[in-house]
């Protein structure tokens, strides 16, 4: 007696092949480089951190993420920003404003992308 069982997936399942299964980013259309932006926690304060291509979608996600509101944050670190959206250069722009409504300043790391976009907006 058998158990049914033909030693292939259900449809539309994939079979397993002993590869560890794709995670969601690995999902992603590729058509281009994506961006990031997170908050972190270093030996020199708390950083915002933007890098690669970051659009209005990876600013959705950060906000999804964090929330909406602008965070005391000591450095943005932009160095290696490839391209800005206008939704990224509001958050940079709100989370500097923030800091220098409480009298702070905030340190600002630049790729060469990010001071000519910034400085063009």
């Amino acid at each position: 007696m058998g158990t049914g069982h033909t030693g292939r997936a259900p449809e539309g399942i994939p079979s397993h092949t002993g590869r560890v299964p794709p995670s969601p980013a690995d999902l992603r259309p590729t058509t281009g480089p994506h961006g990031v932006v997170r908050l972190l926690n270093t030996a020199g304060g708390r950083a915002l951190c933007l890098a690669g291509a970051v659009d209005a979608d990876v600013v959705d996600a950060f906000r999804r993420r964090y929330g909406r509101e602008p965070v005391r944050v000591d450095v943005i670190d932009a160095g290696s920003v490839t391209s800005l959206s206008g939704a990224a250069l509001e958050l940079v722009r709100d989370h500097l404003d923030v800091a220098a409504l409480g009298g702070r300043t905030v340190r600002l790391r630049r790729s060469p992308a990010f001071g000519r976009l910034f400085a063009q907006a």
